[in-house]
């Protein structure tokens, strides 16, 4: 008997008991379409992640701070000639936290790393809100915006950050808020900053709104500003600090000319070797890629978990199979067919029940998804723009069949050999 005469038979007797086909291509069908879902969820969330990191843009740029001590849960010894700051949303810590502040001398000493080609002190601005005339007051943060820094526009332009105007970019939830009927329409308004200062009293500046800016991962949710108004609103808040505390960052913002990761470590090495923590962009952003991974690889582990239970429905199946041919395997075996073919075609039965739930699990799995996706995207995701939320990649939906239909062969290895085994004579006297 040929190959393809092995293929046809094993298709045919595939189907000779209907139900229980059925009910195993069911099982099988249950797995893939979870895997094909769970799977595209994790390509579309990492790919949007891909995406942000490229637009953002500023892939020369870190941010440095000083590496903290870790001391446990326990005091931590006072000295006198380290300068502290206080932890907030725009240094990465707790609020109400201090951490080792970048000083002067820190700033020369990052400027003569091997690699480095710029450094700048990262101004920490806290304003108290942002209105628009005459309008209400909402509680604005700033993000880290810096120069190479790219924003996702939903109207009007990005702050330019070495301009001498006041530069400002809000997220579109501000739109409304400030009274702007369209994002649109806010850009090019003047909008009034308050920001208080280290004796408490409250002063304002104003800026010019220039861009509207999509939420998302790349700091959608604060706002922007440029050099020239970051600077201003740090003069205002620093009235009343020594100028100890005035010359006393967060952290820095360090340019580098490494292009490759490998380059990038070798940089962060040579900062912690200082005394100095390094992260970039792609850093930051890859830590919701690692959730998104985690959380999918659980639901893969359940999707798998119902494979395999699946794979003991064909042994079943195949089995009950092999004690209704019994005498067929015997008149197939008498006839000339060795056990070797007799393997093959039982395995090709039981890699057939894998490729048909397989590939109707991720055939609806992939409408489902993509029906979902359009779904959502007009409605919870609206904004965030480009966001596919279960997106599929062709070596991902050709890999789920071949690992489905590798269990179902796996699966078929035991009634497979049990009809490979059968002595002929006796199963020909079978009854």
């Amino acid at each position: 008997m040929k190959t393809s005469d092995l293929v046809a038979a094993a298709i045919g007797n595939t189907f000779r008991s209907k139900t229980r086909t059925t009910l195993t291509v069911i099982a099988i069908f249950i797995g893939a379409f979870t895997l094909a879902i769970t799977s595209g969820l994790g390509t579309g969330i990492n790919r949007y992640i891909t995406e942000t990191v490229a637009s953002i843009g500023a892939g020369d740029v870190m941010s440095v701070t000083k590496t903290q001590e870790n001391t446990g849960t326990g005091p931590v010894p006072y000295d006198p000639q380290e300068s502290t700051v206080a932890g907030g949303p725009l240094t990465g810590q707790a609020p109400g936290s201090t951490l080792d502040a970048i000083s002067a001398a820190d700033l020369d000493t990052l400027r003569g790393v091997d690699g480095v080609t710029s450094v700048e002190p990262t101004l920490r601005v806290q304003p108290d809100y942002v209105e628009a005339v005459g309008g209400t007051p909402y509680r604005l943060t700033l993000g880290g915006f810096t120069t190479g820094t790219t924003l996702q526009l939903a109207a009007g332009e990005q702050p330019v950050w070495n301009s001498a105007e006041l530069e400002l970019a809000l997220p579109t939830s501000y739109v409304d808020a400030l009274g702007f009927a369209t994002a649109e329409d806010a850009v090019g308004q003047t909008v009034t900053i308050g920001v208080t200062d280290a004796q408490g009293v409250a002063g304002t500046v104003d800026a010019t709104l220039v861009g509207i800016s999509d939420a998302g991962l790349g700091g959608g949710g604060a706002g922007s500003a440029n050099d020239a108004l970051t600077t201003r609103l740090y003069d205002i808040q620093s009235t009343g600090l020594t100028d100890a505390a005035k010359d006393s960052y967060a952290q820095a913002t360090v340019r580098f000319d490494e292009s490759t990761p490998e380059g990038v470590t070798a940089l962060k090495d040579r900062l912690a070797a200082l005394g100095y923590d390094a992260t970039t962009v792609e850093d930051q952003i890859g830590v919701f890629k690692t959730v998104i991974d985690g959380i999918v690889l659980v639901l893969n582990a359940f999707a798998v978990i119902a494979l395999l239970a699946a794979g003991f429905g064909i042994v079943n199946t195949l089995l009950m199979s092999v004690q209704e041919r019994t005498r067929e395997i015997g008149l197939m075996k008498a006839m000339g067919m060795g056990g070797g073919k007799v393997f093959g075609l039982f395995s090709l039965e039981a890699v057939f029940i894998g490729f048909l739930g397989s590939a109707i699990g991720v055939g609806l799995g992939m409408l489902a998804g993509w029906g979902v996706s359009g779904v959502l995207s007009g409605t919870l995701l609206a904004d965030l723009p480009g966001l596919t939320l279960i997106a599929f990649d062709p070596v991902s939906i050709l890999t789920i069949i071949l690992v489905v239909m590798g269990i179902a062969f796996l699966a078929g290895t035991i009634p497979a050999l049990r009809a490979a085994r059968q002595d002929p004579i006796e199963s020909l006297r079978y009854e």
